[in-house]
């Protein structure tokens, strides 16, 4: 009996897809960078089902991706066409929200904005938030460690993990699902599997930590002259305001390119920075902050939000849908020292318009966490390709001793560069944790390293 037709035999007609079955969505993340079917689309309902396929594959030889809700940008998911993929998208709910150690356990398929509805309907607050919180998966958010918009008060996802369960590659069922913030016992295994891109393990369960509600948030958006006001502006309000919970920059080209394509208008005057704040201070004590920058030449202007509504349009800029309306889109995610960041950005830009005189560059991030995220966009003439816009990225941030991933993880686009972020040490460490746990090799292979 061949691989399929026994996984069909143990797990059901109805789990196992292939041919023209498998669906687009399958075949590439977000990046669109995939062009393959795998071999087969397995579906299952159960842990236990993870733990079958998974010693089938092994025996087989056969390898495994896990897809979630595929909207990475690294091409982690991607198959190559001889995979079977395990969707998680029915290992899916909301197990138990204990309130009194404040977590919830939850399963790996369950979106993210299903998980924040439950905590906050719990009287609670689940820190983690993605633009893509409604179809990005628990499971995929933590064998990336995501990131998001709440980094710079509340940590990267590794930091809402208490405890994890992952499948390994011969479907053992490793189980450390700790509800309790102090647990120095033996090495804390759940870190081998966040942020390994399912390299190491399929991510199948997780207890979130749970923090207390933020109550009423201030949105801000204020206008700033150079990039060193930016970091100031972060200091100053971590310093004398209290309670930050967000701090998004653009640069002038994003802001101006994402806004004029929602047709809105904050204020009559362009400026080289804009900064979405937000804080947990209200009333007076925002108004005598902003009062003070303005005052001091900190901030050119600011605009308090006056209602969610107006809130949600000041955050649909940072977020900038409009931007993936441009040909040969390409986002990179990186990070380096905050002091860093603007002549990263000059010269990063500087680099690619001399090379592409018409292209689109622009920058925004969460400055806060040391993350920037670049947009690019151009007409590539012959021989030109996506890759030499890679090197000229990576090249410039090698030299600022800066990271090629702040968030999206490395999966395929990235691995080429990961060397300039990783020294041969570090390299040959996670070849090692890899042969031990994946000796065959077949958990998503061809990423990461």
């Amino acid at each position: 009996m061949n691989l399929i037709a026994e996984l069909r035999a143990r797990l059901g007609e109805a789990a196992v897809l292939d041919g023209k079955d498998i669906g687009g969505r399958h075949v590439s993340d977000m990046s669109t960078t995939g062009t393959a079917p795998p071999l087969a689309v397995v579906r299952p309902r159960t842990i236990e089902e993870v733990s079958t396929i998974l010693k089938l594959c092994h025996a087989a030889g056969t390898p495994v991706i896990a897809q979630g809700g595929m909207t990475g940008l690294a091409g982690g998911g991607n198959p190559s066409g001889n995979e079977i993929v395990i969707s998680l998208e029915l290992i899916r709910g909301i197990e138990e929200i204990d309130t009194a150690s404040a977590t919830m356990t939850v399963r790996a398929g369950t979106p993210l904005e299903e998980c924040q509805t439950a905590a906050d309907d719990a009287g609670l607050f689940l820190a983690l938030d993605l633009g893509s919180r409604g179809s990005a998966q628990i499971g995929g958010n933590l064998s990336t460690n995501a990131g998001g918009i709440r980094v710079i008060r509340y940590g990267m996802a590794r930091e809402q993990v208490l405890g994890l369960e992952a499948v390994l590659a011969d479907g053992t069922i490793v189980s450390t699902m700790n509800k309790m913030l102090k647990n120095n016992a033996g090495y804390d295994l759940k870190h081998l599997f966040i942020g390994s891109e399912g390299t190491l393990g399929i991510i199948t369960r997780a207890v979130l930590r749970l923090h207390p509600p933020t109550g009423e948030i201030t949105t801000v958006l204020c206008a700033v002259s150079t990039y060193e006001d930016v970091v100031k502006l972060l200091r100053r309000a971590q310093g004398e305001l209290g309670g930050v919970v967000a701090f998004e920059a653009m640069w002038r080209e994003y802001f101006e390119f994402t806004a004029s394509a929602l047709k809105l208008s904050f204020f009559a005057e362009a400026h080289p920075f804009w900064v979405i704040l937000e804080s947990t201070a209200k009333g007076d004590a925002m108004e005598s902050f902003l009062g003070e920058c303005l005052e001091d030449g900190l901030l050119q202007d600011a605009l308090i939000a006056q209602s969610h509504a107006q809130a949600r349009e000041i955050w649909s800029v940072r977020e900038g849908h409009p931007i993936e309306t441009l040909p040969n889109l390409l986002n990179f995610d990186v990070s380096l020292p905050i002091a860093r960041i603007g002549d990263y950005a000059v010269e990063c830009s500087a680099a690619l318009h001399a090379r592409w005189s018409a292209s689109h560059v622009s920058f925004y991030g969460h400055v806060g966490d040391s993350n920037v995220h670049i947009c690019f966009s151009v007409e590539y003439g012959p021989g030109e390709d996506m890759h030499d816009v890679d090197d000229i990225v990576y090249g410039v941030l090698k030299d600022y001793g800066g990271s090629i991933s702040a968030e999206h993880g490395v999966g395929t686009l990235k691995r080429p560069y990961l060397h300039l972020s990783r020294s041969p040490q570090e390299l040959a460490l996670m070849r090692c944790l890899k042969q031990a746990l994946d000796p065959r090799g077949i958990l998503n292979p061809g990423k990461v390293i």
